[in-house]
């Protein structure tokens, strides 16, 4: 049964284009030193967020120094001592292609041409499933003008809670259970759960609003590390280096070139982990690499971090200089904590079903904030959202799908499952 009005997909589309047009771009550099939020950007949209969930009768309302927002809406009578559930988004975007100046642009009752941006980029159905999807279903797309990425990720999930909220505050006569709502920053750091204020959350149980194509319920994850590979080489004039100069900047070099090219990012999906080179620095002297390292079990984990030090350890060798490998854990698969609180996800398959929603398990070759959560104890799969291409120019995003993810939403909120 379909929930939302007219009336409700406007809101919902204005809200979205509204989110997205505030620039809330991360900063991992900042985040990495420990400043969260690491950009100031983030602080407006948190503001906003505060002032809606005000409107909308949330209790407890807390924007905490590092930026998380937080509020309580009770249960409806007869459900107020019902267990509560959580429900999460991120605030920020992606550094790796701008978000300032987002415009976004619409494409209503969308029918399968190529969509021509200003910027020259195109987006074409042929090459693209879940648009030539969108197509067929004539769905509402959102892209911006090919300058920026869209934002989608994560302001889709942010406007599909709100939007639930709303619906439940225009609606009392709908029975719900109480939810805890959080917007974190710097998600797409890894450190959006630095600084969660645990002692907030009641919930046993959350979700994540920060998924993609309609229908995708993902209760799994890469393990991820990074792994920071220093090499010390000896500096000396170039012009008399023979048989002295030991060139820091070639051996990370060689390094990289050293790593499996059939398990990189670009040729891997799936279940396939990968050695994804973030970033290389330095000079003769001393030359960091920093390199991600991703695996869907912990014995795959254990094999490319050892492979990393042997690599970096012959590379050395044969320069006749030093490495230093340091791996940092970022989070890990959440399958196993989620697999032990089967209830969490036969609820939100219930909600899928009764919105009308396919259900598609997917794994995340990424992570979300509900990793982190999950590691605390707080089971967290992830929800769609109807965002795709994320982190791209090319990103783009369905009203219609948005519009499903909400209801999800509702149906999630007000179900009466509880395990």
């Amino acid at each position: 049964m379909t929930l939302l009005s007219e009336s409700d997909r406007s809101a919902l589309l204005e809200r979205f284009l509204r989110y997205v047009k505030m620039c809330t771009t991360s900063d991992s550099t900042k985040a990495d030193e420990g400043l969260q939020p690491s950009t100031q950007a983030q602080w407006q949209l948190a503001q906003i967020l505060m002032e809606e969930l005000s409107s909308l009768g949330l209790k407890n309302l807390q924007k905490t120094q590092h930026c998380y927002v937080y509020g309580f809406l009770p249960g409806t009578p007869g459900l107020e001592d019902s267990p509560s559930i959580a429900l999460l988004a991120h605030m920020d975007t992606s550094e790796e292609v701008s978000g300032k100046n987002v415009s976004p642009q619409i494409h209503k009752n969308y029918s399968g041409e190529k969509i021509v941006l200003d910027s020259g980029i195109t987006l074409d159905p042929a090459e693209d499933k879940y648009l030539s999807q969108a197509a067929a279903s004539h769905e509402t797309v959102i892209t911006s003008d090919g300058t920026t990425l869209l934002g989608a990720d994560d302001k889709a999930g942010i406007a599909a809670i709100i939007s639930a909220l709303s619906y439940f505050n225009d609606h009392p006569e709908i029975p719900h259970v109480p939810v805890e709502v959080i917007f974190s920053p710097d998600e797409e750091t890894g450190h959006g759960m630095d600084n969660v204020p645990l002692n907030l959350i009641k919930s046993k149980c959350a979700y994540t609003v920060d998924g993609g194509h309609a229908g995708e319920l993902e209760c799994e994850c890469f393990n991820a590390f990074k792994s920071e590979i220093t090499f010390t080489g000896v500096a000396t004039h170039t012009g008399s280096a023979r048989g002295k100069l030991v060139n820091a900047v070639t051996m990370a070099s060689a390094f990289i070139a050293s790593l499996p090219r059939h398990e990189a990012p670009e040729t891997t999906d799936g279940y396939e982990g990968f050695y994804a080179p973030m970033n290389i620095e330095g000079s003769i002297e001393s030359a960091k690499v920093t390199l991600f390292l991703r695996d869907f079990t912990a014995e795959g984990m254990e094999k490319r971090r050892a492979l990393t030090e042997t690599l970096a350890r012959s590379t050395a060798l044969s320069f006749g200089g030093k490495a230093e490998t340091v791996h940092t854990q970022q989070y890990l698969n959440m399958k196993r904590r989620i697999s032990e609180a089967p209830g969490v996800v036969e609820r939100l398959i219930n909600a899928y079903n009764k919105s009308g929603v396919p259900v598609v398990m997917t794994p995340i070759r990424g992570g979300t904030d509900g990793s982190r959560l999950t590691e605390e104890g707080i089971p967290t799969p992830n929800i769609f959202t109807g965002g795709h291409n994320y982190h791209s120019r090319t990103e783009w995003a369905s009203l219609d799908q948005m519009a499903r993810c909400t209801e999800v939403l509702i149906n999630l909120c007000s179900n009466d499952i509880q395990k």
